[in-house]
């Protein structure tokens, strides 16, 4: 079988990952809820994970590193605890549902919303200018499309939220862990990231990295390990976002994952994974009847190559492939609706091959064989 959706979840982890999170669930007890050993070995090992991220990241502190279940959880802590009713908010089509949604709830709640559309297939950083209005809170953008691989300016916008004195949000689901991501350097206020795609982790285990000196309701209150007899949840960072119990085994992982990047080469792994997504594109289009999404142009882009053949349902294609060739694509919609809009395949969808560290030439190649002898059939 030919992995080929890396940009839902990494499947195939490397092997230390594995093993710390079996290790985790036989060593960790609960994290700032004991004294005894199994507690602080359980602390010791998400604090050791708040570090590596926070230097990852480029954030200031450990603490402002705090850990949820994924992007989603992520996003929606940061839209909803920073956002109110009069605010101004601007996006764009390239996002993930797990963006537009949760600003969907507030502008019902009485945020005001732009969406900036697609030019030549992109979206940049001068096209927010025209929309900042006074009431103007924030932008929220992703670092890169999970539908096209298409990536952001995400420096250059950030000049321009520092210039106007905008919040800056950034969903980094696609590119945490092997694009490099600085949030001073880049003007970015909060910086949200799910730990299972390319940082190679567990699944749900993910985090918000927020700039010190901003202050976020969260969306949920409760237990913390301190403060017991206070009637309101801490209010600083991390326990501030972090109500209940922690994942600490698949932080451990995490934690593996990280220290696994280090050690193998970030750079190194980027540069494999666009090699291949090259190679991929290269044959692909060139292909009869088939379209591929997405500019092509731009030199750094997430791994992935979405494309439809002919007039086909993205659905049976991606049947096909699985079935016959042992290929596991995507396909449908990926929730990136409005992009599905702009790109005029809402009905038809995409199928979409999405590359990671463990993809060979051979299963690149056995692939574009696939798709060719597909539109031969007709």
């Amino acid at each position: 079988m030919i992995y080929l959706d890396n940009a839902a979840t990494t499947i195939y982890k490397p092997e230390p990952v594995i093993q710390a999170v079996v290790q985790a669930m036989r060593t960790m007890g609960n994290a700032g809820r004991g004294g005894h050993e199994v507690s602080l070995e359980a602390s010791r090992t998400i604090y050791k994970t708040r570090k590596k991220l926070a230097e990852l990241f480029g954030a200031e502190q450990p603490e402002q590193v705090a850990f949820t279940a994924n992007s989603t959880e992520s996003l929606n802590i940061a839209i909803k605890g920073t956002l109110s009713p009069g605010d101004h908010v601007i996006t764009t089509v390239m996002e993930h549902n797990s963006v537009l949604r949760p600003l969907y709830d507030m502008e019902r709640e009485g945020i005001e919303l732009t969406i900036l559309p697609l030019k030549n297939g992109l979206v940049l950083p001068e096209d927010f200018k025209p929309h900042i209005k006074k009431n103007t809170k924030a932008v929220v953008c992703t670092h890169a499309s999970n539908l096209t691989g298409n990536m952001m300016d995400i420096k250059g916008v950030g000049k321009v939220c520092q210039e106007q004195g905008l919040l800056f949000l950034v969903d980094a689901s696609q590119t945490a862990g092997v694009f490099p991501i600085h949030m001073k350097d880049m003007g970015i206020d909060i910086l949200c990231f799910t730990g299972h795609k390319s940082l190679m982790g567990p699944q749900g285990i993910g985090g918000i990295c927020v700039r010190k000196g901003i202050e976020i309701r969260p969306l949920l209150t409760g237990g913390s390990g301190i403060h017991t007899f206070s009637k309101i949840h801490p209010q600083k960072m991390p326990e501030a976002l972090e109500a209940g119990t922690l994942n600490s085994h698949g932080i451990a992982g995490l934690l593996a994952a990280l220290e696994w990047q280090e050690q193998t080469g970030r750079d190194k792994l980027r540069e494999q994974e666009l090699v291949l997504t090259k190679r991929l594109y290269g044959g692909l289009a060139g292909i009869p009847g088939v379209t591929i999404y997405g500019n092509f142009d731009e030199k750094v882009r997430a791994p992935i190559v979405a494309m439809n053949l002919k007039e086909r349902d993205s659905s049976d294609i991606m049947d096909e492939l699985g079935i016959r060739y042992g290929i596991m694509a995507r396909a449908g919609g990926h929730c990136a609706p409005l992009y599905h809009e702009a790109l005029g395949t809402r009905e038809q969808g995409a199928v979409r091959f999405s590359i990671s560290w463990q993809n060979t030439e051979e299963e690149i190649e056995h692939t574009i064989e696939a798709v060719k002898e597909l539109a031969e059939e007709g």
